[in-house]
């Protein structure tokens, strides 16, 4: 059977058999053992913050510390966000519409609580009067 027929059964192409990849150089394996130094002493480092440390000791840009970070599996450590966390001592209000079925118009109301006054408001919608505390 030849490479062409064994290619099509496996669906692959041809010139995925003679490819050969290029090991890394001795100058990338160099600027990432250093990436490693950087951020396994100072691990929130960014890429431009390392980029900057190394620009001190070599000529190499941001998309590279960059590429070579994503390749290493490197990402910055920061603290994330804490948007489910409740705070204990805010009171926690009923819903008090939970069981009610709205059938008809007008059956429920709303207000916006932040809304100013009509008495201070000008013709065209904008507060002119300050709200004193």
């Amino acid at each position: 059977m030849t490479l062409q027929e064994q290619c099509e059964l496996l669906s692959l192409h041809r010139s995925s058999l003679y490819y050969q990849p290029v090991a890394p150089s001795a100058e990338e394996i160099g600027v990432k053992r250093r990436i490693d130094e950087i951020y396994t002493a100072h691990p929130y480092y960014g890429s431009r913050r390392i980029t900057v440390t190394l620009q001190k000791e070599m000529a190499i840009s941001r998309p590279t510390v960059q590429k070579y970070r994503r390749e290493m599996s490197i990402a910055g450590v920061c603290p994330g966000l804490n948007l489910s966390k409740r705070n204990p001592e805010h009171p926690i209000y009923p819903y008090l519409l939970r069981h009610l079925a709205v059938k008809r118009p007008n059956q429920v109301w709303g207000i916006d609580p932040l809304y100013p006054p009509a008495d201070r408001l000008d013709g065209s919608g904008r507060c002119t009067k300050l709200i004193a505390r």
